[in-house]
């Protein structure tokens, strides 16, 4: 089984952290990026990343700037736009040297990472969507939407806690506290954690990134996997359903008893679908 490696890289004065499992064997299978959600980090994808590699595939997961392990910078230096988290990826593949791959996403950052595939179509063969904004009835859960609130919101993101109440919140299975342990770890260290993630959900911009994300989707012509969790209270697996439906080259699988993470509730049953789909002939 391949081991994950955790790394440090520096991408225009923005240090990036992530987690890279290698294919084992000679590949000739494209990277696959995996892009995380709020309040999440690349830990999520811990199981998925060497299930990917087994199979020949480079897995990379990063932590999105002001997430995880991450750069944190001030938000009069970084503003924590989508714009700007698009332009902090390109410059962290650029570092990479990773100039086609796949994409999967997942959560209320995935938008982002979307916004960018849609962007650099040059650059990807496929995307997986997994409980990401899709649609303009895409709508921030309360949970989120309050970190987000002027003072409330400063309170909150200081909490290490609200990272257990909000992972499981959006699923209904409970983490556990070796993993917790992870996932709080940034919000321990430095009040910088909270503070970028107060940022980020005052910045998403949420309507403006959802109805670039559902045009763009459905001009785009390469192959969409969308893979929801039918637990997740936030984004409606109807919703999903039926926009999956409109859509010219858009596969729709339903993960049955996963929530809004699926990576961190049932992580065979991601990296099932991930493997099936990323491994299908393109026509």
């Amino acid at each position: 089984m391949s081991s994950t490696t955790e790394n440090w890289v520096e991408a225009k004065s923005l240090r990036w952290f992530y987690r890279e499992a290698a294919p084992i064997g000679i590949t000739d299978r494209l990277p696959v990026l995996l892009l995380h959600g709020i309040p999440s980090q690349s830990y999520g994808w811990r199981e998925v990343l060497p299930a990917l590699a087994k199979h020949g595939f480079r897995a990379i997961a990063p932590d999105w700037i002001g997430s995880g392990f991450s750069a944190k910078p001030d938000r009069r230096d970084f503003p924590y736009t989508p714009e700007s988290l698009i332009e902090a990826l390109e410059a962290f593949l650029e570092t990479l040297e990773i100039q086609q791959f796949s994409m999967v996403v997942q959560g209320f950052l995935g938008s982002v990472g979307l916004q960018y595939a849609l962007r650099h179509p040059e650059q990807i063969e496929r995307i997986a969507i997994l409980n990401a904004p899709i649609t303009t009835r895409s709508k921030l859960p309360w949970k989120i939407k309050q970190l987000g609130l002027p003072l409330v919101g400063d309170m909150m993101t200081q909490d290490p806690l609200l990272v257990d109440r909000t992972l499981e919140g959006g699923g209904g299975y409970r983490v556990d506290d070796q993993d917790l342990d992870v996932y709080r770890r940034p919000f321990l260290k430095s009040s910088d954690a909270g503070r970028a993630l107060l940022a980020t959900i005052r910045s998403l911009n949420l309507e403006q990134s959802t109805a670039e994300i559902e045009s763009g989707l459905r001009q785009w012509r390469r192959p969409v996997l969308i893979a929801w969790g039918d637990r997740d209270p936030w984004l409606p697996l109807n919703i999903a359903q039926e926009f999956a439906q409109s859509l010219p080259e858009a596969e729709f699988i339903k993960l049955e008893e996963v929530g809004h993470y699926p990576q961190e509730d049932w992580h065979e049953k991601v990296s099932d679908a991930l493997l099936s789909f990323l491994r299908r002939q393109l026509r």
